[in-house]
């Protein structure tokens, strides 16, 4: 938050009320990937959802399929593409935030986000009641101070596409903003060694399971 007059402004409030490019799943890939390649300095990713859908990804499936263990493994392989990935890339500095008790979506993730950070893409964890006061919180992703996507999900969690906003005086604050809570995160390795590991496998109930037909026609991965 940002201090102002009286008290404390929210700068993610100003995001649902900007214009923007409303870009759909493909134009949102191709212009992430063009705005990424063309980076210099790290980019920023808040995000906020306790369950998103994933079907592009293996580990995933496995996941909702009921191989926890399989689901490891496959995580686990994601580490050698990711570095590649990121030494022709900047990395991608991510504040995830996270609510008690951990959701089966976000136990799987934080597996994954340790394998990323490993692999040079840091993510710093924040509790939920960190940014209570600044809920809800819209999922971004900011390349500089002039330029971010608010990227857009459907009711189950599965994307849906982006925003592309380029208004300095809502970007600039959203970008100081994500910066504050990165630095007063918790880094997510040790996040994830303490909270995440002693876990037993999640458990993926009918109702998750419900939404998968709607995501029968994805074949490519979405989600930075």
């Amino acid at each position: 938050m940002i201090e102002q007059g009286a008290g404390p402004v929210n700068p993610f409030a100003a995001v649902a009320h900007a214009d923007g490019l409303v870009l759909d799943v493909p134009e949102y890939q191709a212009g992430f990937e063009r705005d990424h390649a063309a980076r210099t300095e790290p980019m920023w990713k808040l995000e906020r959802a306790q369950v998103f859908y994933e079907p592009d990804v293996a580990s995933w499936r496995a996941m909702m399929d009921g191989d926890w263990a399989g689901s490891l493994e496959l995580a686990a392989r994601m580490a050698g593409p990711l570095a590649d990935y990121f030494r022709g890339r900047v990395p991608v500095r991510r504040v995830r935030v996270v609510e008690f008790p951990i959701t089966a979506y976000l136990q799987w993730e934080l597996h994954v986000l340790a394998v990323r950070a490993r692999a040079g893409s840091p993510c710093r964890v924040v509790p939920a009641s960190r940014v209570s006061a600044l809920d809800p919180l819209p999922e971004l992703v900011i390349f500089s101070p002039s330029l971010m996507y608010e990227v857009l999900y459907d009711r189950y969690g599965g994307g849906r596409g982006g925003r592309r906003i380029t208004d300095p005086g809502v970007v600039g604050p959203c970008l100081g903003a994500v910066q504050e809570l990165f630095a007063e995160g918790e880094d997510v390795l040790a996040f994830h060694e303490r909270e995440i590991v002693p876990l037993p496998p999640p458990v993926v109930t009918d109702e998750m399971r419900a939404a998968l037909p709607a995501y029968a026609h994805r074949t490519e991965e979405f989600r930075v």
